[in-house]
């Protein structure tokens, strides 16, 4: 197996992490996302879809979305449990999982692409010939905050984002995270335990790939 990355996209990150937590050793293959790498030819042939990461097996197939690859790679080395143990908490972490991606990563997302000059004809992932939007800087500045404030009163009831544990629901949150603090969306102040569960999920090695 190997993994097609780019080590300064927050979703390539969260396939990294959760291979990390498994203690799986998967080759990397960088490709560059600001440089246009993800939609030359070379990498179409791999992913149509010109989106990053994905997760290319012996056999040639080639498995897309970070969602996807947790889900394959956790069927196959079902611990440490990333995913739920029982219908419930597989819900409640998919749920989480869904929110900070859309709603985390997809805000803050809006806000970096439609201000970066590299990416004016790529507003939107894995394909070119879509403008950037300057209006929607400000709409993504929003989002970010209304994400906070949901992760903020979340994470007043419980120690992670899922329930009692870890989870892939807290990989994708803390991507989401580390990416706003990357472009000028960082926790807000005020947000005591969403810094608290930021300094909890960060300390583990996992997250340093």
């Amino acid at each position: 197996m190997k993994l097609y990355d780019c080590q300064m996209a927050p979703n390539p990150r969260r396939a990294r992490i959760f291979i990390a937590e498994k203690g799986l050793g998967i080759p990397n293959v960088e490709v560059s996302i600001i440089d246009g790498a993800n939609l030359k030819p070379e990498y179409l042939a791999i992913n149509p879809w010109g989106t990053l990461p994905a997760l290319q097996l012996e056999d040639g197939t080639v498995i897309a979305e970070a969602p996807c690859i947790f889900r394959y790679l956790e069927t196959l080395h079902p611990e440490p449990n990333l995913l739920g143990r029982d219908a419930i908490e597989t819900a409640r972490i998919g749920a989480w999982e869904r929110f900070a991606e859309m709603n985390g990563m997809g805000a803050i997302g809006e806000f970096f692409r439609n201000q970066f000059e590299p990416l004016a004809d790529r507003a939107l992932p894995g394909y070119a010939g879509v403008k950037t939007l300057p209006a929607l800087v400000e709409r993504g500045r929003q989002r970010a905050a209304w994400f906070y404030q949901q992760l903020e009163g979340r994470l007043a009831e419980v120690e992670y984002l899922a329930g009692d544990r870890y989870s892939a629901a807290d990989i994708t949150a803390l991507c989401a995270v580390d990416f706003g603090k990357a472009v000028g969306l960082g926790i807000p102040e005020g947000c005591a335990q969403v810094a608290r569960w930021h300094g909890l999920v960060s300390a583990r090695p996992a997250t340093q790939v």
